[in-house]
């Protein structure tokens, strides 16, 4: 596994062709899941875990890599699977999602797929609130299940999401008139997380869950007439989202002269050193890793028309 990650120039190339990798992987059973590439660091043999008294219980310990004691989260049992994985043979995998290091207990590592976003579909209607699926997706005739891993975090390890009242009161007069915001996201967590921000500081929200939905949404109201970089303050993008990514939205909208002008925030779980040139690739112009509250309700109103 040691040759698993390609160089960050490499990987950039991806950005504004809609297209991401993903590695595969499987748990307790014969489904195979994903998740991005991006967000993982590395992927080492499980070595032997140090148990941590009254943890949760799908975190299997702590593991010391390079110099860092790194929790276990076992994703079968955090996914309502009741047999734990066993260790034996198993994978950990080294990820990093909103500005923290996390091990996944895998049961054995598949491979790395190239994929277009477009062939990435939104979960189908139907599941219910309680799976942990952002996306699916077909490769060689095999079903992945691309995971929320933002919905498994906020339950194992919740994070504050209020903004505080002294950031409340120091932007109050900094608001804007017109003061809508378009938020996109994959997540249902990040939405609801991003929409309590925003609405806390006094945004009215719209809520969409893909970048197609969110073009298509920008195109109609222009059509209809609406100056939309008026009709929006901002628009807060994720950037891994089934059908179109952010950053390939980002890169419509200033191809287009309606929307060209439209402020644009990619707001993302995923970090690294390879952020800020691809955010300068597609033109975005503010890129803030997840989630922090207090962050986003100042920075969305930096900017001034």
């Amino acid at each position: 596994m040691a040759g698993v990650l390609d160089s960050v120039n490499q990987r950039t190339q991806l950005v504004g062709k809609n297209r991401l990798e993903l590695l595969t992987f499987r748990l307790n059973g014969p489904q195979i899941y994903g998740i991005n590439v991006f967000k993982v660091r590395e992927i080492l043999q499980t070595p032997k875990l140090t148990e941590i008294p009254e943890s949760h219980p799908v975190i299997r310990g702590t593991a010391y890599i390079r110099g860092r004691t790194i929790p276990v989260i076992d994703l079968a049992l955090a996914m309502g699977n009741s047999k734990p994985t066993d260790m034996e043979g198993s994978f950990i995998v080294i990820s990093e999602y909103n500005m923290t290091v996390q091990g996944f207990l895998v049961r054995a590592v598949e491979r790395i797929i190239n994929m277009n976003w477009e062939d990435i579909l939104p979960p189908p209607s139907g599941l219910g609130s309680r799976h942990y699926l952002t996306s699916i997706t077909r490769f060689e005739n095999r079903l992945i299940e691309i995971l929320d891993v933002e919905k498994i975090l906020s339950e194992v390890a919740p994070r504050p999401d209020d903004v505080s009242e002294a950031i409340v009161e120091k932007v109050k007069e900094q608001r804007p008139e017109v003061f809508r915001v378009l938020i996109v996201d994959d997540s249902s967590v990040a939405r609801k997380q991003i929409k309590k921000a925003v609405e806390a500081i006094g945004a009215e929200t719209v809520l969409l869950n893909d970048g197609a939905a969110a073009y298509n949404h920008l195109l109609e109201l222009a059509n209809q007439g609406t100056k939309v970089p008026e009709h929006y303050y901002v628009l807060i993008s994720d950037v891994e989202m089934p059908e179109m990514d952010g950053y390939t939205l980002t890169a419509k909208i200033r191809s287009n002269p309606d929307l060209k002008d439209l402020y644009v925030m990619l707001h993302t779980s995923l970090s690294g050193v390879f952020n800020q040139s691809m955010v300068e690739k597609v033109g975005a112009d503010d890129f803030l890793a997840k989630f922090q509250p207090d962050v986003l309700a100042e920075r969305v109103l930096v900017h001034k028309r």
